[in-house]
Formats: C-alpha cells, sequence, structure tokens
C-alpha cells in the first residue's frame, strides 16, 4: 500500500486529510512538527508528501530543502499564506506544488494524483510495458495479453487496466479512477467506472489466467491483487 506523509501541527487538518488520503488507498503517517516529519520521511519512504510551511522545531522550507537532498519524492506545500514570493520559495527548493489555506480535501486529493500523474509521464520510458502473471500490458502500443493470446480492449479499457495493474495491491477509489482517467471535471458518476470494470473483468475473463485478479473493495473501489506464486 501506498504511504502519504501529511506534515502540519493543526490536528483538524490533519485529521480531515488523513480520512480523505486512507479513501484514496494510502497508508496516512501524521507528523505535527517539522523534525518528526523529518524522521518519519527517512524511516517509513512515503510515497508522496503534504508539507505545511509553518510548524514547530523545523518549518516545512527546510523540511523540504532536507528531503530534496536524497529524495526525488512528491511534495506538496501547504500554508495559510498567500505571497507569491513563499511560492516561488517553495518551487524553488523543489516542491512540486503548492496549495494555500483554505483548500477542500478534494482539491488537494486531486493535486496529489496530477503531481503523481506527471512523475509517472515523466518515468514512462521505463514504465510503458509490464508483466504479471502472463498478464503483458504495453501502453506505448495499447496492446494487453495473456500468456500470448491478444485481449481485444478499447483505449479507455487498457488505461484502467494499466491504471490498476501498475500499482499491485492498491486500492483505487471510483472517485479516483473517475477523475484520472475522464478527468477531474468529468460531470459522470461511479457507475462509469463499475460498467467499465465489468467490461474489461468479461474480456479478461474469456482466457484462463491464475495468480492475479482484479477484486472489488465493497463500498470504496477496485485494486489488482497478485496472488499464489506471483505474490
Amino acid at each position: 500500500m501506498p504511504k502519504m506523509l501529511i506534515a502540519d501541527d493543526n490536528a483538524q487538518i490533519t485529521s480531515v486529510l488523513a480520512e480523505y488520503g486512507k479513501q484514496e488507498g494510502y497508508e496516512v503517517l501524521v507528523a505535527r512538527d517539522g523534525q518528526q516529519a523529518l524522521d518519519l520521511f527517512t524511516q517509513q519512504q512515503p510515497d508522496v508528501v503534504l508539507l505545511d510551511v509553518m510548524m514547530p522545531r523545523v518549518d516545512g522550507f527546510e523540511v523540504c530543502r532536507t528531503i530534496r537532498k536524497i529524495s526525488d519524492t512528491p511534495v506538496i506545500m501547504i500554508t495559510a499564506r498567500g505571497e507569491d514570493f513563499e511560492k516561488i520559495m517553495g518551487l524553488d527548493i523543489g516542491a512540486d506544488d503548492y496549495i494555500v489555506k483554505p483548500f477542500s480535501p478534494g482539491e488537494v486529493m486531486a493535486r496529489v494524483r496530477s503531481v503523481l500523474r506527471r512523475m509517472t509521464r515523466a518515468d514512462s520510458s521505463a514504465r510503458q510495458v509490464k508483466e504479471i502473471g502472463g498478464l503483458i500490458v504495453d501502453l506505448d502500443n495499447y496492446r494487453a495479453s495473456i500468456d500470448g493470446q491478444a485481449i481485444a480492449l478499447t483505449k479507455k479499457e487498457l488505461e484502467l487496466l494499466w491504471t490498476l495493474f501498475s500499482n499491485p495491491g492498491r486500492v483505487h477509489t471510483r472517485e479516483n479512477l473517475l477523475n484520472s482517467l475522464w478527468g477531474y471535471d468529468y460531470f459522470g458518476d461511479s457507475r462509469t467506472v463499475d460498467s467499465h470494470i465489468k467490461r474489461l473483468r468479461a474480456k479478461l475473463d474469456r482466457h484462463d489466467h491464475a495468480g492475479w485478479e482484479i477484486k472489488t473493495i465493497w463500498g470504496v473501489g477496485y485494486s489488482f491483487e497478485v496472488t499464489g506464486d506471483e505474490a
């Protein structure tokens, strides 16, 4: 399960963001000050960091500087201040994005998804073809196969499979999949995701396969689960 580190000395903010982060499928780590944030980052190696600027002991700018010396993990800085020079400073020291309080937790999660998509595209040369348990997904050429047998998928079905397949074990909420694949401003609903999952499963299940499955997480969404010898 991917990890999200939330560093903010405001317990109300960390509580709300933590809940949204869990709904997005993250294991959430919470730091109340900058030193604790650095300690948790070193120990737990999170996949993304939400970082408040004004914190006790070590401020967010210094935390970001330290993280950038050892890692390219995405960092989104959060502050109650909106001065341009602070935004410029944050971005100059290596923050990937910047959001000003008050904010919508949903917008913060959308920013997280956007940053992670940008990083995925930047690293795409090494990540466009993957194989697990006889299933090969080739995003470069929009092809998929099971044990050498081609699977006829639509563009959206293949993108959906790739999103699940690229993060085995991660739970993707319906809202996350809807926003990631159809766009943040898409005026559809979660039934769009369900119908695509149903068609995708039907096509995959025409071929014998073992060691993996697209699993429904009731009330939440879906995950690509690796089982047996492939785990």
